[in-house]
């Protein structure tokens, strides 16, 4: 009964986390852009984290996001999904992997900062590591 709606969801994966972050950051201006779409899908069809990720859980992974994103204290019950399924490792990653698909459309709304300012501090990562890639985020998606 794999389509039973009243069956538990499989937990957050790892992959799912990474997910999660890149799609709430693109929805964190409650606009989600094509280039941002995109990116994502660039994301998960080519990076090693996600090699045998099943991308139908994308859709999954969307569907908690924004259902968290429309409840009051919905984002930190997502930070909070996120930290439980991540290992420390691959936290830069998913900061890395935010901040992409933030530059993905060569705006970098207020929204979205203020997203990304507090996926450092729920990620706990070190301000000049963020920086870093903040930068480098910045660099890969400029335009001539």
């Amino acid at each position: 009964m794999l389509d039973d709606p009243s069956a538990p969801e499989a937990p957050m994966t790892a992959q799912d986390a990474l997910v999660a972050v890149m799609i709430a950051v693109s929805a964190a201006d409650e606009n989600v852009r094509t280039a941002e779409l995109v990116t994502i899908e660039q994301i998960v069809n080519h990076l090693p984290a996600f090699a045998g990720y099943d991308e139908g859980r994308i859709a999954q992974v969307s569907r908690i996001v924004f259902d968290l994103f429309s409840e009051e204290d919905g984002l930190d019950a997502l930070f909070g999904l996120i930290r439980g399924a991540l290992p420390e490792r691959l936290r830069e990653t998913a900061y890395v992997l935010a901040c992409d698909v933030a530059a993905a459309d060569g705006t970098l709304r207020d929204a979205e900062l203020r997203l990304l300012e507090e996926m450092r501090y729920e990620l706990d990562l070190d301000r000049l590591h963020a920086a870093a890639i903040e930068r480098a985020a910045r660099a890969r998606h400029m335009t001539p």
